[in-house]
């Protein structure tokens, strides 16, 4: 099973020095068929979704010295949000929205949102986990957040800021607890519908810009109005799905013994949903607000 991250997607956490790759693999001798596993490359790991149907804690590996712990995520998880936050706050107060300097601002902003996003396919690519790549990326998507959060603010709806802030931690606390309860079960079907209705969303969502782009307004009006408050709704049920299968990836590289560095994995994909999830709050708020 594969993450909604392209960190994840890309390849899963290793065991062993062995990585376990979620791609379509060629199946081991005497091994399951390709696809069917995401561990199909790594002999010394067991499906961890073989009761898929009664889905619990995968089997736990004996503890080695070394290997990830949630302690590690916790702490790799805060580091990055934490650069988010702080590059997010000096481009707020150094990169002004006034009417003057507006322009120029917005330019440095979808420049850093860019080099983010280059920043963010690299490491996807990349075999082991780099934590300068990683906390590049978190702050140039600092810097583009804090420039179109201060935008938003300052000329389509004040006070929208902290409100997709708290939203965010909302969603996060609640798909964790029901997590942990085991109230969302991540099976296959699971990943399926999420996977399937993610691409949608995308496809749609790149339309509405081109149409945006090439015959002005809004395109076709995914982003505004009724039909953008649908689509706001869906986004951040979309994003809450992402938790919930990063939690699931997450759970399972502690239990089959990741190393220790792989916890930057971890933090890399929460950081890119929990962006996804506060941009889809700030839209949606917005609408809702500028619809008052």
């Amino acid at each position: 099973m594969r993450s909604s991250n392209p960190v994840f997607s890309r390849r899963g956490f290793s065991r062993d020095n062995g990585y376990a790759g979620f791609n379509a693999q060629q199946p081991q001798a005497g091994g399951p068929a390709a696809g069917t596993t995401p561990y199909a490359t790594n002999p010394y790991a067991t499906d961890p979704y073989a009761q898929d149907a009664q889905l619990g804690a995968p089997t736990q590996a004996p503890v080695r010295a070394g290997a990830m712990t949630i302690d590690d995520v916790v702490s790799r998880t805060a580091m990055t949000l934490g650069t988010v936050f702080v590059t997010a706050a000096l481009a707020w107060f150094l990169l002004p929205v006034d009417p003057e300097n507006l322009n120029k601002s917005y330019g440095i902003g979808i420049g850093a949102a860019l080099v983010a996003f280059v920043f963010a396919m690299i490491q996807s690519f990349k075999r082991k986990a780099s934590p300068a790549l990683i906390l590049l990326y978190a702050a140039f998507e600092g810097v583009f957040l804090g420039v179109i959060s201060n935008a938003v603010s300052t000329y389509v709806s004040p006070g929208v800021v902290p409100q997709a802030v708290l939203g965010t931690m909302a969603v996060f606390a609640g798909v964790l607890i029901a997590y942990k309860m085991r109230w969302i079960r991540v099976t296959r079907r699971f990943y399926g519908f999420v996977m399937a209705a993610a691409l949608g969303f995308i496809l749609l969502m790149a339309v509405n810009a081109l149409f945006a782009l090439f015959g002005g307004g809004d395109g076709l009006g995914f982003r505004s109005g009724g039909l953008g408050i649908l689509f706001g709704v869906i986004g951040i049920i979309l994003g809450a799905c992402f938790l919930a299968l990063d939690f699931k990836q997450v759970e399972d590289g502690i239990a089959y013994g990741a190393p220790r560095e792989e916890s930057w994995l971890a933090a890399f994909g929460l950081t890119m949903t929990l962006v996804w999830i506060y941009l889809e709050f700030l839209r949606l708020l917005s609408i809702l607000q500028g619809d008052d």
